[in-house]
């Protein structure tokens, strides 16, 4: 049958599922009972209306010889140790060997398990449609390896179900982890998720961990703005969750390499790069409405228009200096063309006050979102016209530079552009503290 979701018609993203096999009286398209985020889910409600309070989405592409194991593990450890009522999907992404054939036998022989086939591959694009559709309250996924041991599956959902968590992760970084796997695998885990802590702001320990699950109520806010159909989904998942403000529970996991994994690393590796720098642009356009959804999904007390702020908080005095930095080269080279080009056409003191106002709202702009992860229309006149005076002080120290140089003997444009660039970077240390201790600093 065709599996269909009344809240998912009412979303734009989600597409015709394909195809899905389930056995008879399969609560597919019952409503889930209201939900909302910081609040426990009602479980007696959920059993009364049958709906599986877990769906638990295994996404597989051509697994004929590991994926009943997986499923009848997976089964039989839900059915014994998860106090809860559960569904299992087996989502098929274009397999071209009998795994579709698999999964549908698996469907009809075990109760709570369910098939989906879709004609394109990719596992974002499987859990972007597969979840959309569910009407259970907690969706989740695994590997269908199970590298990760299930007794963490009780600790992973049961932040979401008590609402104290919106989503929750797999590590296999943390302290208390026991993981079995190469120098490889475990350089790559680790480079990419310093480089997310350092460029992103991220502030989860693990993005590729195959083990994680969320709140349908907040899945149904974020998928509809994730782009992803491969690897990287995870990541955009947890970066836009985090830009929200919403909460991610973390819980160790025992985490065993398989060995025979398909997973191309270098070309995962340089998707989640090329991901990255899209997110960037795509938060930088305004692509994705985070305000909306930040005030779509405040929780407590926090007014909405303080939870832009708050989504950028805790971010380390490091990540802040490289994002800085990185922002600060290329105003700096903005600068550097924008005076070359201003010099043809008037004086060196306009040229260079020119050059700097241009750069200084760019700058200021740019900090304020990705150094100081500062989101949002609040406060923006204010920390423009603050970042206008921080420029003040830099076309203070240049025009004085510019000012000593002109008393020296026919001096050299390339020693003109020289002595600005360098007394350029020696304001950026003064910029970057008066950035973080007065224009961007937390408010009470």
């Amino acid at each position: 049958m065709t599996l269909t979701d009344p809240a998912s018609q009412a979303l734009e993203a989600p597409e015709d599922l394909g195809e899905q096999t389930a056995q008879p009286g399969s609560a597919v398209v019952l409503e889930t009972p209201t939900l909302r985020p910081g609040v426990a889910l009602d479980v007696a409600a959920l059993n009364h209306a049958g709906i599986p309070l877990l769906d638990v989405t295994v996404p597989v592409y051509n697994e004929e010889a590991d994926l009943e194991a997986c499923v009848r593990n997976l089964d039989a450890y839900l059915s014994t140790q998860f106090p809860h009522t559960y569904r299992i999907t087996i989502a098929d992404n274009a397999s071209t060997d009998s795994t579709l054939r698999v999964a549908e036998r698996l469907s009809r022989e075990l109760e709570n398990v369910c098939s989906v086939h879709l004609e394109e591959k990719g596992r974002g694009n499987a859990l972007r449609r597969v979840w959309l559709a569910s009407d259970s309250p907690v969706l989740a996924y695994m590997d269908v390896d199970l590298s990760t041991d299930l007794n963490a599956l009780a600790p992973l959902v049961a932040p979401l179900i008590s609402g104290h968590s919106d989503l929750s992760i797999g590590t296999r970084l943390s302290r208390s982890s026991r993981v079995v796997r190469g120098p490889k695998r475990e350089f790559v885990s680790r480079s990419y998720n310093f480089l997310l802590h350092s460029l992103m702001g991220a502030r989860f320990s693990d993005a590729q961990c195959g083990f994680k699950a969320i709140r349908s109520d907040v899945a149904r806010q974020l998928l509809p703005h994730t782009l992803d159909k491969a690897w990287f989904f995870d990541t955009e998942l947890l970066l836009l969750a985090e830009r929200c403000g919403l909460r991610c529970a973390e819980v160790p996991v025992d985490w065993t390499d398989d060995p025979h994994s398909k997973v191309d690393i270098l070309r995962t590796a340089l998707e989640d790069l090329r991901g990255m720098y899209r997110m960037t642009v795509d938060m930088a356009r305004g692509r994705i409405p985070l305000t909306q959804l930040q005030a779509a999904m405040a929780r407590g007390p926090l007014p909405a228009g303080e939870r832009a702020e708050e989504a950028g908080r805790g971010q380390s005095l490091f990540g802040q200096l490289v994002r800085f930095g990185a922002i600060g080269v290329a105003s700096t080279l903005a600068y550097a063309a924008l005076y070359l080009l201003g010099r043809a056409l008037m004086g060196a003191q306009a040229a260079n006050f020119v050059a700097l106002l241009i750069t200084a709202i760019a700058n200021t702009a740019a900090n304020r979102r990705f150094t100081f992860g500062v989101l949002g229309a609040e406060r923006l006149a204010r920390h423009h016209f603050e970042g206008l005076i921080v420029f003040g002080i830099g076309w203070a120290l240049t025009a004085g530079a510019l000012a000593w140089m002109n008393s020296l003997p026919h001096p050299s444009q390339w020693l003109e552009l020289g002595i600005l660039t360098v007394a350029n970077l020696a304001a950026t240390a003064l910029k970057f503290l008066l950035f973080r201790l007065w224009v961007f600093r937390r408010r009470a």
